[in-house]
């Protein structure tokens, strides 16, 4: 079962009041993609370009001297609706919008794109003791697909 509301989830106003209990540093440990392998990972979101955008700066430390990175920026997308730009460090570029994350938990922030596989969704959610849920899924026949979970907890 995922975990229960927090008082520290609290959406702001506005259109990024939604991306306000994500606000500050968080830091995962994980299972990696080899049998006994682990990475960490740390995103880090903050207000950007006079407030009016929500950056995102996310490091996968994957192995010694191996990472993965990504910059986001989520604002107002052409439609005026919450959105999302990223761009990684092996080249790639995505662009999405807030999605319905109700099946994951009551109060979960999540955001759709289409990908040049398919239709790709992550979700945050919070967490018992103020954590922070991740994952990462992808769309198929029968619903959607996990491939990415974390529980990030807060730095500093």
């Amino acid at each position: 079962m995922m975990g229960a509301a927090n008082a520290t989830w609290k959406p702001g106003r506005g259109l990024l009041g939604p991306l306000k209990p994500l606000l500050g540093a968080w830091e995962a440990e994980a299972e990696g993609p080899y049998p006994g392998s682990r990475i960490s990972c740390t995103r880090a979101f903050r207000p950007v370009l006079g407030g009016g955008w929500i950056q995102l700066d996310a490091r996968w430390a994957l192995g010694p001297g191996r990472a993965y990175e990504e910059t986001a920026l989520f604002g107002r997308g052409a439609e005026g609706r919450l959105a999302f730009f990223s761009f990684t460090s092996d080249g790639k570029r995505s662009e999405g919008w807030i999605a319905d994350g109700a099946d994951v938990h009551p109060q979960a922030l999540a955001f759709e794109a289409d990908m040049p596989a398919g239709r790709a969704r992550f979700i945050y959610w919070p967490e018992t003791g103020g954590a922070l849920g991740f994952a990462v899924e992808s769309r198929t026949t029968k619903g959607w697909n996990r491939f990415v979970t974390h529980v990030y907890r807060r730095i500093g």
